[in-house]
């Protein structure tokens, strides 16, 4: 009967148990988190010059960002860092995370209930409302929040400065949600008012974020989060094996370097899965058969996050096309926001593997710059295909 291999008890702090291997085990939860973002910025690997755009960008220059990248390429964990070193700096930071039904008004209420009266120019710090712990939600009028009643009250804000962190915005349906956080910015930018919003989310450019707010680009930094290089995987790598007390051997390490094809969150997976299936094994050394081992099962986790209809496209292609065959095309996806470019007429073989893609339903042409350009219909099956040629 399977068993789970530690206690819970044990997981936020150091173990207790006598058997050695426990211990490991329990490290390694903490080593590699490729499902949670990075909170602190001691294990936040590479990434120093995009942080360092980030916050020259909101303190010196006192503009608004937006962060945008693809998938897995850590942007949550850029805000999550960006947010501790703001606080250590006595901003105060309110992070919210958006989804399909964010609403102006709701979001803004709960920001504001972090805001102290205690930096509002209109009460003394000893005031019975400051000393008490009144914020400025208790200032805000009963009617639904508009972005200039916002700003109105953000405006009596003296002696702080306030980022709100707004991630996922990508998530966000309504258009009138977009259009008060642009007329917000606007009016911040205006009138000099000391808070700065900072946005995250998926998009190729800016202008996937900002298609219905042109108006605020000259107020806003653009903060692209693209794949890590190849030196800063490996630098998550040796932290993982600090923190792990595991080794990873030269070839293991360049086989996760490899298929991670600079995503943070599959180096974490398949460095998570390479050493737990090492110490099942009793080893304290990663090898290349763990690696290969550990991407196996991260292509299980992939295909069952794929819809019914992608396991589909993709069981179609496989059944014609080999993986190898169409790892350069999964590369370039991975590389590219999902784009493949249809090459040059004169390269048959690539023309073959795309026109087989396509008929598959794996690729669908993409006229969106002009070009005769292929898009991934499922951004995992472009991740499955990639895996699954690193075993061959």
């Amino acid at each position: 009967m399977p068993r789970f291999r530690s206690s819970a008890a044990d997981a936020s702090r150091p173990a207790r148990s006598d058997r050695q291997l426990d211990q490991r085990r329990q490290k390694l939860q903490r080593a590699f988190t490729p499902s949670q973002p990075v909170r602190d910025e001691r294990r936040f690997a590479g990434r120093k010059e995009t942080l360092v755009s980030l916050i020259r960008a909101v303190e010196e220059q006192n503009l608004h960002a937006v962060i945008f990248g693809d998938r897995g390429m850590g942007k949550t964990s850029m805000l999550h860092v960006f947010s501790r070193l703001a606080r250590e700096a006595r901003y105060i930071v309110r992070y919210t995370s958006c989804s399909e039904t964010s609403e102006f008004d709701p979001i803004f209420r709960a920001i504001t209930a972090d805001i102290p009266l205690l930096y509002h120019a209109d009460f003394d710090p000893t005031s019975e409302e400051a000393e008490r712990g009144g914020t400025l939600a208790d200032l805000l009028p009963e009617q639904t929040l508009t972005p200039v009643r916002i700003s109105e009250s953000l405006a009596r804000l003296s002696g702080t400065r306030v980022l709100i962190m707004l991630d996922e915005f990508d998530r966000v349906q309504s258009i009138d949600f977009k259009r008060s956080i642009a007329e917000l910015i606007k009016n911040l930018s205006d009138q000099s008012i000391p808070v700065q919003i900072v946005i995250a989310g998926v998009a190729g450019n800016l202008n996937e974020l900002l298609e219905h707010i042109p108006s605020i680009r000259r107020n806003v930094a653009g903060i692209p989060v693209t794949g890590m290089a190849d030196d800063e995987v490996r630098e998550l790598i040796h932290m993982g094996e600090g923190a792990s007390d595991l080794t990873f051997t030269d070839e293991a390490r360049d086989d996760v370097v490899n298929a991670a094809q600079g995503s943070p969150y599959v180096a974490g997976l398949v460095a998570q899965y390479a050493a737990s299936d090492a110490l099942d094994r009793d080893s304290t050394e990663v090898e290349t058969r763990d690696v290969h081992s550990g991407i196996t099962r991260a292509l299980g986790e992939v295909k069952v996050r794929m819809g019914p209809a992608s396991q589909l496209h993709l069981r179609v292609l496989l059944a014609d096309v080999p993986p190898e065959a169409v790892a350069p095309l999964a590369q370039e996806g991975l590389r590219n926001f999902g784009m493949v470019h249809g090459g040059s007429p004169s390269d048959t073989k690539r023309a073959m593997v795309i026109a087989r893609a396509v008929e598959a339903g794996v690729l669908a042409a993409d006229q969106s710059h002009g070009g005769r350009d292929f898009r991934f219909t499922d951004d995992s099956v472009a991740l499955y295909l990639w895996l699954a040629a690193c075993l061959v």
